[in-house]
């Protein structure tokens, strides 16, 4: 749904929590990553509008974001994305 709060990331484990942090203005969010995308080089996560909102980026679309992985199944699994390009 276009109001919740999720995103959708090429390779990470299916479902996983991450934390989101707009690089512009240091807010940050927790999510589930819960589909495949993006599908658009350079772009290392999509996030739903209602999330681009709250990270403050909504009316520009694209910013340069860090995801952090927070827990995938268990919860006991750590690991840093690399920085790149979100979108919503």
């Amino acid at each position: 749904m276009a109001w919740d709060i999720s995103a959708a990331h090429k390779t990470l484990l299916l479902p996983c929590v991450v934390k989101v942090t707009n690089l512009n203005n240091d807010k940050s969010l927790k999510m589930r990553v819960n589909d495949r995308g993006p599908f658009i080089p350079c772009r290392i996560i999509d996030v739903t509008p209602r999330a681009a909102k709250k990270l403050g980026f909504k009316a520009k679309g694209l910013t340069r974001c860090r995801v952090e992985v927070l827990s995938v199944g268990d919860g006991m699994y750590k690991h840093k994305v690399r920085g790149g390009w979100g979108w919503w």
